[in-house]
């Protein structure tokens, strides 16, 4: 038994002495050591590559619903323009258009429209402000009826209305949706703003129903929905 088991030690104990010089299986160890911390690092480029990407798509689309809303309204030659609900919903419904159906803008976010005019003293104004989306949250420059005796939006970026004209404010609040997941970016909410003076002649005493038809919901700001209801 002794006889047959000294062999086997020598072997042994040749390949412990031959381990330290052995580099047979070196490259597949390092890269099974290495690859969990590449494979993370690239998987949070690509996540933070569609963050950003996102928050460039809010910007723009704040910038495209601002305009947007400069512009609608009962064209006419005789009087100054008419706007009406179903033209804010629209508005607010093309937003939605805009974004893409993989935003799912309505469903994780909120678009805030206010039209900012000067009132009969003289002072600025939330005349009427519009909303849409199921996030759960209100303007951070002021609700419809609100004065507003310099201006609104950030204190560095303030924005007026000139008497008998108005000024577009949008805001959209956005919570991000991870493309892998949540863990390499955590909970994260988009936010921008965008104005615009209102292009033409504007009948700025009130928003319209259309006569003679049945009104059109009012997208008001104590709704939290993806429609216009």
């Amino acid at each position: 038994m002794i006889r047959q088991l000294c062999p086997m030690i020598a072997t042994a104990a040749r390949r412990l002495k031959a381990l330290p010089g052995a580099r047979a299986g070196v490259a597949v160890t390092e890269t099974a050591l290495v690859l969990p911390f590449f494979l993370g690092a690239g998987l949070a480029g690509i996540e933070l590559a569609n963050y950003s990407l996102t928050t460039l798509r809010v910007g723009q689309l704040a910038v495209q619903v601002a305009d947007n809303a400069s512009r609608i309204g009962d064209i006419s030659t005789l009087e100054n323009r008419k706007i009406y609900e179903a033209d804010i919903n629209d508005l607010l419904l093309g937003a939605k258009v805009q974004a893409g159906s993989g935003m799912d803008l309505y469903e994780n976010g909120r678009v805030i429209v206010s039209s900012l005019e000067v009132n009969a003293d003289g002072e600025q104004y939330i005349h009427w402000q519009r909303c849409m989306g199921t996030l759960k949250m209100v303007s951070s420059y002021g609700e419809e009826g609100d004065e507003l005796s310099n201006g609104i939006g950030p204190d560095d970026r303030k924005v007026l209305a000139q008497s008998g004209d108005a000024v577009v404010f949008v805001e959209i609040a956005y919570t991000y949706q991870p493309l892998i997941s949540q863990a390499l970016m955590g909970a994260r909410r988009i936010e921008s703003i965008a104005s615009y003076t209102v292009r033409s002649s504007r009948d700025l005493s009130q928003v319209y129903q259309v006569e003679g038809l049945a009104h059109a919901p009012v997208s008001s700001c104590n709704k939290f929905t993806d429609t216009a209801a």
